[in-house]
């Protein structure tokens, strides 16, 4: 027994000698979104990076279209020549921080926002000596919003409103209790430039069969901005959110109420 416990941790040794794990680099973005304009003096903004760790960080920067889908933003995989960054790779000392420029030079006469993803991604480097590493590469992701300078401004109003039961989280037990009801809603942008939730309040309302209020929250912008987001709607799209505070009841009905102008 003894003999075999001992070639066990001989093969762990050996295999932990043939792969070093790199030192790890690590970042921060900020900010997380940056406000442009197609045209005039805010046609540029500066994404920050730090370099965290303990090693050399050589990033680059990849501009990319984003999708605005009814219930979420996300990157796409679709380059765009609207964005250009200044620098587009650098290396970044231990504790150092790199400004990157990102510019529109697209066409300023839109009639509608565009939307687009500055991806800060971590390069992978080589490890002298021929020894296999496991490397652990950060990727970031900045949002990048350019208003039209024709289209005026953002109109967000609330298309509906319902009460919801929230999907299982995934690994939950066969006989776990639902999870509480919250209150989902959809909002819909009419203007061509795009808005922000977080730019308002939002009041949310349950009441029962009978329209007797069984709830009341009103959140403040930071507080949407804290609980759900910026929240980005785009120009006359729609987009539904679900807000993250649990019911006593699944039953009734529910109204939100948007104050602001949404930018």
């Amino acid at each position: 027994m003894l003999k075999s416990k001992f070639s066990v941790f001989a093969a762990l040794a050996m295999l932990m000698s043939l792969f070093s794990v790199a030192a790890h680099a690590a970042m921060t973005v900020q900010p997380v979104i940056l406000d442009l304009k197609m045209a005039g003096r805010d046609m540029g903004g500066q994404i920050r990076v730090q370099n965290t760790g303990t090693t050399p960080l050589p990033v680059e920067i990849r501009l990319v279209e984003a999708e605005l889908l009814p219930d979420t933003v996300k990157a796409s995989d679709r380059p765009t020549d609207d964005l250009i960054a200044l620098p587009t790779q650098a290396i970044i000392p231990p504790g150092a921080t790199q400004a990157f420029r990102i510019q529109y030079i697209g066409d300023p006469e839109v009639d509608h926002s565009r939307h687009y993803y500055a991806e800060v991604a971590q390069l992978p480097v080589e490890i002298p000596g021929g020894q296999s590493t496991i490397q652990i590469l950060y990727n970031f992701q900045a949002m990048v919003n350019v208003a039209s300078i024709t289209a005026g401004a953002p109109d967000l109003s609330v298309e509906s409103a319902e009460i919801v039961r929230p999907d299982q989280p995934a690994g939950a037990a066969p006989d776990a209790p639902p999870p509480p009801a919250r209150i989902a809603f959809t909002v819909h942008n009419a203007g061509r430039n795009y808005g922000y939730l977080s730019s308002g309040s939002l009041t949310l309302v349950q009441r029962d069969a009978a329209g007797k209020e069984m709830f009341r929250r009103t959140l403040g912008d930071s507080d949407v901005q804290q609980m759900i987001g910026f929240g980005l709607v785009g120009p006359e799209t729609s987009r539904k959110f679900i807000a993250p505070i649990d019911l006593e009841s699944p039953d009734g009905t529910a109204e939100v109420i948007l104050s602001g102008r949404g930018r």
